[in-house]
């Protein structure tokens, strides 16, 4: 007897993969007729199985079963197509109820006889149930503030809900819809400044044009701080004479509470409710009151001066002490005595210059016996006026017109504030974007106080703002994060920021992704230090520098006698907006000949440049002709200098080769009648010097100064005797030679000119040591 209990039904069917035409249908119970199988039974035979469905194959037929278990398996006449097939059991092919104590639910079932086959799909399709479709609300997109949406979604409330009529502010309903106006009132606002700052044009935060005009390879500078050379007077025997003047030491302009030094923990109380700026010292000085004051040494000349140009002097002490002066130490010419009155008062404060040693030398007059001190500077600290000396001044012989003083330090703009923890810490997951809690902070270039990397004075005072950075050091534990213009360059391990300065000049911090520069880790709130003064506001006067943070006395007096300068304001987002595009038009490749003669050109020691292309048996060659500025040589380190600067420039697979020109030595004589009353040596004198390659006294330059001929440049006969009827005394002039040196006359003189070639430059330099450089002969006649 069949035991009712049991219900038996399908669990699964597994297709067999070797040629699809054995399924193995899995049962929950045991089948009937198999030892133990409940309910007890006529076993399944092949009309108890029926296959339907297919696509392409259709009439799938059973041609025998095979019972075990709870396993049955069919094998069919011939595998199926990719669609799916229905199994079901049956009673027979014209009984399709389900055999007895088989559950009618688990009596079919659906397989694909593909199944074991590779696919990206799920065999089987879930059916969803669509959910039922409602009316879409109005939508206002005009609505783009709060109070339309505020009214926007009362008015969808009224037609929900037409018997709610609260409008109190108290009501928790309107607080909700106020609250979600406020939401959509703010996304509004991102979403139009997301828009807004998605192109140059339109951008109004200072931010966003700075990365546009980045991704035009236009660099928009954050601004620079100011520096200046100050002057620190010590008392002789003093606690500061000899003592160390430290770095990052704090001065401070006069303001309206003036005292000379002051400490520390007093400096909150001095910026409080006086204008000055704080400027900070960026090296170690040792101070020394023999430095105060050193005179030039004269060497018994009377009316002297060093001339415009000059590079080296001589220095010594009236007392006879030692000078302690060293190379890379910067010294100031500085004229404290009017050399037209005599008067202090009537000084020429722009007759101060700074300059950096680059040898010193201690020797002995041996005439006098007195201890002097030789010293040479950097061609670029050349003085850019003359420098007087000594003087007879109405009858009175005045020294120590103009003195050197040493004990200079460099300073620039901003004050180091304490290191603070940032108010926010970085998330597990999002940007990172902490705020510094200070505007206005110092933006710097770096600064090498080196003997083999120090720059001359002149430089050493002026910075490029682009080639600027905020001064920021994050610390986190162990961890130093620096500050950079940008990421592009940082590795992945990189612990590097930029900090990007807003129009209020408010600084936010941009860290990497792990792919550019490393990316914060959940928690980090590092440490900020950084300083505080940029801008405009450090370019102070002279003499408007005059307290120094010092506690051990000694010092005399601080002072500032040239104005700081270097000091530039962040470019606006408008100057960005103009300056990048037209950066961006600018052309920084080198093609054609006339590319690289201009930007060879762009070099600041080249006055003109030819360029010819040739072709050297394996590549092009780009042979570069140049005429250096003040006839200097072409030697190594300028060749070296040429070829970083046209690197970026130059086409890949074109070799370069620097040249020097080919100069063509002239030959002329003059013959020159003096008028009456002046002395024949003295015009000649003259003469000599308005035809020199040499810097006049007056400023202006002699007729064969190398920068005032260049590749292909004439000589005319009309100029010659211009600047010689120029001279004072002369009353006639006759040209009697005008040629090529060594070279036979070609007519120059009929012709009016003398023509070079195009790739040749005029020289006459008149050096008895070099007279293959070209010479040039006055006859005299008349006169004394």
């Amino acid at each position: 007897m069949a035991d009712n209990s049991i219900i038996n039904g399908i669990d699964y069917l597994e297709v067999s993969d070797i040629d699809q035409k054995i399924l193995e249908v899995h049962f929950i119970h045991p089948l009937p007729g198999e030892t133990g199988g409940l309910p007890i039974g006529p076993p399944l035979q092949e009309k108890n199985i029926v296959i339907e469905g297919g696509v392409r194959v259709k009439d799938i037929r059973v041609d025998s079963v095979i019972s075990n278990g709870e396993v049955l398996t069919v094998i069919v006449n011939g595998a199926g197509d990719f669609s799916n097939y229905t199994l079901r059991l049956v009673v027979s092919p014209t009984d399709i109820t389900p055999p007895a104590n088989f559950d009618p639910q688990l009596s079919e079932l659906e397989f694909s006889f593909k199944a074991n086959c590779p696919s990206d799909f799920d065999c089987k399709t879930e059916i969803i149930c669509p959910e039922e479709k409602t009316a879409d609300p109005r939508i206002d997109y005009l609505a783009k503030d709060y109070a339309s949406f505020r009214r926007l979604m009362l008015d969808r409330l009224s037609l929900l809900m037409p018997q709610w009529r609260e409008r109190n502010a108290a009501d928790l309903q309107i607080a909700l819809v106020e609250l979600l106006a406020y939401t959509g009132d703010y996304l509004s606002y991102y979403q139009d400044a997301v828009a807004t700052e998605a192109y140059l044009f339109k951008t109004r935060q200072r931010i966003s044009a700075r990365r546009h005009a980045r991704l035009l390879d236009y660099h928009a500078h954050n601004g620079c701080n100011a520096r200046a050379w100050v002057f620190v007077e010590v008392e002789s025997g003093g606690n500061a004479d000899t003592a160390i003047l430290n770095q990052n030491t704090k001065m401070l302009t006069k303001g309206d509470s003036y005292e000379l030094t002051f400490n520390l923990p007093d400096l909150s109380k001095r910026l409080m409710g006086n204008q000055v700026e704080v400027f900070e010292t960026k090296h170690d000085l040792k101070l020394y009151a023999v430095h105060n004051a050193i005179s030039f040494y004269t060497w018994d000349d009377q009316d002297c001066c060093l001339p415009i140009g000059v590079t080296k002097a001589t220095l010594f002490r009236k007392d006879q002490q030692d000078i302690f002066l060293e190379p890379e130490q910067v010294l100031i010419f500085e004229e404290i005595l009017s050399p037209t009155t005599g008067s202090h008062a009537d000084i020429d404060t722009s007759h101060r210059h700074a300059v950096r040693l680059t040898k010193v030398k201690s020797d002995t007059d041996i005439l006098s016996g007195l201890k002097i001190v030789e010293i040479e500077w950097h061609k670029e600290d050349a003085l850019p006026f003359a420098v007087c000396i000594s003087k007879r001044i109405e009858g009175v012989f005045i020294e120590d017109i103009s003195i050197a003083r040493g004990n200079i330090v460099l300073v620039d703009h901003g004050r180091t504030k304490e290191p603070s923890i940032l108010s926010s810490s970085a998330p597990a997951k999002g940007l990172y974007r902490p705020l510094l809690p200070d505007i206005d902070i110092t933006v710097s270039t770096k600064y090498v106080h080196d003997k083999l990397k120090t720059k001359p004075a002149a430089s050493a005072s002026l910075q490029d703002p682009k080639q600027a950075i905020p001064v920021v050091t994050l610390m986190s534990g162990e961890d130093s994060w620096h500050a950079q213009r940008d990421l592009l360059a940082s590795t992945r391990f990189a612990q590097e920021f930029v900090a990007e300065i807003e129009s209020d000049l408010t600084v936010r911090l941009r860290f990497g992704d792990d792919n550019l520069g490393e990316k914060p880790g959940e928690g980090f709130q590092p440490k900020a230090t950084y300083r505080i003064g940029n801008g405009l506001s450090g370019n102070v006067g002279p003499e408007a520098i005059g307290s120094i943070e010092w506690d051990k006395g000694g010092i005399t007096n601080v002072r500032n006698p040239m104005p700081a300068q270097g000091g530039v304001n962040p470019e606006t987002a408008e100057e960005v907006k103009q300056f990048a595009p037209e950066a961006f038009r600018t052309q920084e490749r080198a093609v054609t000949e006339a590319d690289y003669v201009a930007k060879t050109e762009l070099h600041p020691e080249v006055q003109k440049a030819l360029a010819t292309f040739r072709w050297t048996g394996s590549w092009h060659t780009v042979f570069l002709t140049i005429d250096r500025k003040d006839g200097l040589l072409i030697d190594d380190d300028f060749k070296i200098a040429i070829f970083q600067h046209l690197e970026k420039y130059r086409m890949a697979g074109y070799d370069l080769e620097v040249r020097p020109p080919v100069f063509v030595p002239l030959e002329i004589e003059m013959r020159v009648c003096v008028k009456p009353g002046y002395f024949k040596s003295n015009v000649k004198a003259n003469l000599q010097a308005a035809f020199s390659r040499f810097d006049l006294p007056d400023g202006s330059r002699g007729f064969f100064h190398p920068d005032m001929f260049t590749f292909g440049q004439a000589v005319y006969v009309s100029a010659l005797y211009e600047r010689a009827m120029g001279i004072s005394g002369v009353l006639s002039v006759e040209l009697k030679t005008f040629k090529r040196l060594n070279r036979a006359a070609q007519l120059e003189t009929v012709n009016g000119l003398l023509k070079p070639a195009n790739s040749e430059i005029i020289r006459l330099d008149n050096d008895p040591n070099f007279p293959e450089n070209g010479k040039i002969n006055f006859l005299m006649s008349g006169g004394l």
